[in-house]
């Protein structure tokens, strides 16, 4: 079983470029049945043994081997782990992952002929629960880009990654990968690289390209002092306190620091931002289809969630379809 988790693992970074937290994520999740499986297994045994029975009169069936092996594992096992991970007071969105992440280990198991066919083609997913993204208004997103002090290197530093994830909708992995040959200042565009290793290029606003500038030309960035190192990693934009590239985490420590320093209720992070910057795009008018360009969506389904978000996108929808409000317009 772990020498088939390790080929899935090494088949989803070739050959589907999987970035290296959903891997991280496959092998967890896939340990974490395993781990369920062989102590259930190890019960189920121990308990056939103190009765004096054999294994197959406990199970029905002999398919219990001191190894475990993917053929070993039936829908029954797969329920089991479920109503496990309930019993556990696992979230529905962990349930729903470690489910796919099953469904994507098991297809592929088909596909290389290793079993006949997968255990949970008779597993129904739990409905997930469609919650809207979570934004912040214009007056919160001024407020908040006003936080860090920009005559400070770092400050700087944090108030560009800030004006990059309104400008553009970054993910946050996408900005931490971002080099400075990505840039195209004089056209005010910048390459981005999204899922799966896809590029896309997208626009950058004035303000945006400007604090990138006074950034990258910052005197301190090639010097050492008390709070930071100089460049190390002379192709990134975005450098941590040690002179390299900054890392998702180090982003979400910044942002979680400034998220205490605001006193919003709502927590602002850079998903927060993506989500905002979407939703403002829509309320000025931009195409649906523009934004699940710039946002790097495969589908548009789900960029259209952003029409649901805005109260002044609502009040449209409802004049436009309510009979009435037609009326005392017409009025």
């Amino acid at each position: 079983m772990q020498e088939n988790i390790q080929q899935f693992i090494l088949y989803y970074q070739v050959a589907k470029a999987a970035s290296s937290h959903t891997l991280r994520n496959y092998l967890l999740d896939l340990n974490s049945f395993l781990n369920f499986f062989e102590s259930n297994t190890l019960n189920e045994k121990e308990a056939a043994l103190s009765k004096n029975l054999t294994l197959g009169e406990v199970l029905g069936k002999e398919h219990l081997k001191n190894t475990c092996e993917p053929k070993d594992i039936s829908k029954y096992h797969i329920r089991d782990y479920l109503a496990h991970l309930h019993s556990e007071g696992f979230s529905r969105k962990t349930v729903l992952r470690r489910l796919s992440t099953l469904r994507s280990f098991f297809k592929y198991l088909v596909k290389e002929d290793r079993v006949e066919t997968s255990p949970l083609e008779d597993i129904d997913s739990p409905k997930a629960l469609k919650l809207l993204p979570k934004t912040i208004s214009y007056d919160e997103v001024d407020r908040f880009f006003s936080l860090p002090d920009t005559q400070e290197y770092l400050g700087l530093r944090d108030r560009v990654m800030m004006e990059l994830f309104y400008s553009s909708g970054l993910r946050m992995s996408e900005l931490v990968a971002l080099d400075k040959g990505d840039v195209d200042f004089r056209n005010a565009l910048m390459k981005v690289k999204g899922k799966g290793k896809k590029e896309r290029v997208i626009p950058v606003t004035k303000t945006a390209i400007n604090w990138i500038k006074d950034y990258l030309s910052h005197h301190e960035r090639l010097l050492d002092t008390k709070t930071h190192k100089k460049e190390v990693d002379c192709k990134a934009i975005f450098l941590n306190k040690w002179g390299t590239r900054m890392t998702t985490r180090s982003v979400d420590r910044t942002f979680q620091k400034y998220f205490k320093m605001s006193g919003f209720v709502a927590q602002v992070t850079p998903h927060v931002l993506r989500h905002t910057i979407a939703t403002h795009w829509l309320e000025k008018g931009m195409d649906l289809k523009m934004i699940q360009t710039m946002l790097g969506h495969e589908s548009l389904s789900t960029t259209t969630i952003y029409t649901k978000v805005s109260p002044s996108l609502k009040q449209e929808v409802y004049n436009k379809a309510h009979p009435r409000a037609k009326e005392d317009k017409e009025k």
